[in-house]
């Protein structure tokens, strides 16, 4: 069956199909149709009541490719989504002004991808403390990196903090053999992760050895004031009241701090009140702080994973 929509340029037709036509291979993968573009038409055995649905779809996906922006797997998934939901408004407006964040160290453009990540990032901008809250994979701390690897490289801060709790601070980490880095240094692999991929490992290693990227646990905070500074705490839903305060009040001039975490993860011994939530609850009504709030419309996995996730959140429904 064809859609009642065409493609006019090859190049159009190159952007939205990707290499291989794997943006295509997302509709069969994650909505189990086959659609195919031949010539300028789109072909697809969807069932006729699925036909506007995809028309809508497409919609975007031509508007964009027509309007020379490459589309990958992601952003045809993410649109696929946003179509669930009937919130494709807006769409066109998210990929013509996203603002370039940082170009990592491979040559690629990081860019916000989602309506949340847009305003978080725009947030991060504009304030001088932000909190970036939701669930895991909707790129909180990879933006936060990001934005905090490109104010370094522009020279509007002087270093890079950025830390986590190490909730197995206790005597579980005792029993780790090496000396205190060694046994710390694998809570903080993401970090480096992000380091690595947008600065390259040399000049990341070669930053940390000369101090000006700093990568510790929270409890290396304690008792200093930091400026000049972009500080980044990551995983916060696992600090406690006590520790969430005393990093807050580090705040030096001249100088952003953002938070990430999940409020509804924590690893925490049982009993133990999260300083994310008792934070998020005291500082939700002040001007000067922001929140950004992020939902699973905004964690874009490969269309097999979220497959898979829904099953289990189904078999996990019945269970209950």
């Amino acid at each position: 069956m064809k859609l009642n929509r065409q493609i006019h340029h090859a190049e159009a037709i190159a952007r939205l199909v990707g290499i291989q036509d794997r943006n295509l291979l997302v509709f069969k993968q994650y909505l189990g149709m086959n659609v195919s573009v031949m010539g300028s038409e789109v072909i697809t055995d969807a069932k006729k009541e699925q036909i506007p649905f995809l028309e809508a779809i497409f919609d975007v996906l031509i508007e964009l490719a027509e309007h020379q922006i490459q589309l990958s797997e992601r952003d045809v998934m993410y649109i696929i989504k946003l179509a669930e939901k009937e919130q494709l408004d807006n769409v066109f407006e998210l990929y013509q002004n996203r603002r370039k964040v940082l170009v990592n160290d491979s040559g690629r453009s990081i860019y916000p991808k989602t309506f949340n990540q847009k305003k978080y990032v725009e947030a991060i901008s504009n304030y001088d403390l932000v909190f970036g809250v939701g669930p895991a994979g909707t790129g909180k701390t990879y933006l936060a990196v990001a934005q905090a690897v490109s104010d370094l490289k522009n020279s509007k801060i002087k270093k890079l903090i950025l830390t986590r709790p190490v909730v197995e601070a206790g005597e579980n980490l005792g029993f780790l053999p090496g000396d205190l880095k060694e046994k710390v240094d694998p809570y903080l692999v993401p970090l480096y992760d992000a380091l690595y991929e947008m600065l390259g490992v040399q000049t990341t290693l070669s930053l940390i050895e000369k101090g000006i990227i700093e990568i510790a646990p929270l409890a290396y905070m304690r008792g200093r004031t930091l400026e000049n500074a972009f500080v980044i705490l990551d995983e916060a839903q696992n600090t406690t009241k006590v520790q969430m305060k005393m990093f807050l009040t580090r705040l030096g001039f001249a100088s952003k701090m953002v938070i990430t975490g999940d409020p509804s993860q924590t690893d925490l011994p049982k009993g133990a009140s999260s300083g994310l939530n008792q934070a998020l609850d005291l500082l939700t009504e002040l001007d000067d702080i922001k929140i950004i709030t992020f939902e699973k419309i905004d964690v874009v996995r490969h269309p097999l994973v979220q497959r898979i996730l829904e099953r289990y959140e189904i078999n996990e429904n019945k269970s209950s």
